[in-house]
């Protein structure tokens, strides 16, 4: 089982922490608002704690479960504290009218954060397309995007003590297209599908 951080209290953090407890694994969450971090520390049980805002994190994989915004400043705010650690950004950045991504260059949230992590701390792209809706009661698809296989491999082993399914999509230049698919979801649920309640996934054909 893994040790993980959250850094984040809102919906995103509530559902990947409850997956994380039920899944025997150990979960820490921080918070700017130490209330709210000990409320859903308190929330999720299960020997979940909280943590102290820019301490070093307790767990060797780190989720930054914030608006995409947030994400790049929290990383550079946590500077050395993030050494040796697995950084998981799961945001997606979306412009003002979610028909396109908020940055114009094709690069993503994690590849930013992965400029100003620390040298020995790995940036992972994962949990982008999944509806909060969908984490909570489904088992979708879970897409990695990172450029050390020793780091997604445990990212990897942590999405499979949830219960989901892991799918590499390559180096972390590729954080920008699943960032794309979160724009794919957004729009089939405004149209094709017409709701909420979905992921995208991969079925498998063979013979």
């Amino acid at each position: 089982m893994s040790s993980i951080t959250l850094i984040g209290t809102g919906n995103m953090a509530r559902a990947i922490g409850t997956l994380a407890v039920a899944g025997g694994n150990t979960v820490e969450v921080v918070g700017r608002d130490q209330s709210k971090a000990d409320a859903l520390a308190g929330a999720l049980g299960n020997g979940a704690t909280a943590g102290k805002w820019g301490a070093v994190p307790a767990g060797d994989i780190v989720i930054t479960a914030l608006l995409y915004a947030g994400v790049v400043p929290v990383v550079a705010e946590y500077g050395d504290a993030l050494a040796g650690k697995v950084i998981v950004d799961i945001s997606n950045p979306f412009n003002a009218t979610f028909d396109g991504l908020a940055h114009s260059e094709q690069t993503s949230i994690a590849q930013e954060a992965a400029k100003v992590a620390p040298a020995d701390a790995s940036v992972v792209k994962a949990f982008n397309t999944i509806f909060r809706n969908v984490l909570e009661k489904g088992r979708p698809n879970v897409f990695l995007a990172g450029d050390d296989p020793r780091a997604k491999a445990r990212v990897a082993a942590f999405v499979e003590s949830l219960g989901l399914r892991p799918l590499d999509v390559g180096d972390l230049k590729m954080a920008h297209w699943l960032e794309g698919m979160g724009l794919i979801t957004m729009g089939l649920a405004g149209n094709g599908v017409g709701h909420w309640d979905f992921a995208l996934g991969v079925n498998e054909f063979t013979g």
